[in-house]
């Protein structure tokens, strides 16, 4: 029970940081646009969503490592990302360019199953 009501805390704050980044941030929506900004080394996070299609998924996450940037899957399908973005439609996967007022890129928001992403280690 407690793992349930963790993974939906976490969830609700992705929810809310994605919100702001939405309100005061810049960011790109769409599959053609994350890959312009990891070409041009403008994004700083990628989100991808649970259903994006799987050569999709590995497409962004290669050009990521290249890039050096953090990919957090969301935990859940393209029209709940779409919802937490406050659009109307779906969303598969977003490029932050500037997190905004909020520090987005700490590693305690790009956590998947309780892992860091990266090892710091290696930095």
């Amino acid at each position: 029970m407690v793992s349930g009501k963790k993974t939906k805390k976490t969830h609700e704050s992705i929810n809310s940081r994605l919100a702001l980044v939405m309100k005061s941030g810049k960011y790109t929506l769409g599959y053609k646009s994350v890959l312009k900004s990891l070409r041009n080394s403008k994004g700083k996070l990628i989100i991808i969503s649970n259903n994006c299609p799987p050569l999709r998924k590995s497409e962004i996450e290669y050009y990521a490592m290249l890039c050096k940037v953090g990919v957090h899957h969301y935990n859940g399908n393209n029209v709940d990302l779409g919802t937490a973005c406050g659009k109307y439609f779906r969303v598969s996967c977003l490029s932050i360019v500037d997190p905004g007022v909020i520090p987005i890129l700490s590693s305690r928001f790009l956590v998947i199953n309780r892992r860091p992403l990266w090892n710091n280690a290696n930095s």
